[in-house]
């Protein structure tokens, strides 16, 4: 991955705006929040191969790091602190947000075709 560039990222999502997709959303501050931090509370969200459709889709800067959203026929999938991308060989979307450590807090992810079920290590 790298650093978002915004065009690229754009141009990516107009590409894949208006037809059938699968989305992957994460949000965690994973078990080190109570494992550094006894009263930390744990939170997070995840879900893979929601199979949807978005009309329009836009990135933008909030300050050091980016927002995505994605506008459905009934709602927004929404994604914040993202701040690496990558377009894969299978042309798939791939953004991510890091804490200072390097460890993930948010993962948006795009493509044309299901995820993987299992572990696989290109995703």
């Amino acid at each position: 991955m790298e650093s978002i560039q915004p065009n690229k990222v754009q141009d990516k999502i107009n590409q894949l705006a208006d037809k059938t997709v699968y989305v992957h959303l994460e949000t965690t501050n994973g078990a080190y929040a109570s494992h550094f931090d006894e009263n930390a509370y744990n939170v997070g969200a995840f879900i893979r191969n929601a199979e949807v459709s978005y009309q329009h889709g836009k990135i933008v800067s909030t300050g050091g790091a980016y927002r995505v959203g994605l506008k459905l026929d009934l709602g927004w999938v929404y994604a914040e602190g993202l701040s690496d991308y990558e377009i894969d060989e299978k042309g798939r979307l791939l953004m991510a947000g890091h804490d200072r450590e390097g460890r993930l807090m948010v993962a948006l992810e795009i493509s044309e075709t299901p995820f993987s079920h299992g572990a696989d290590p290109d995703e």
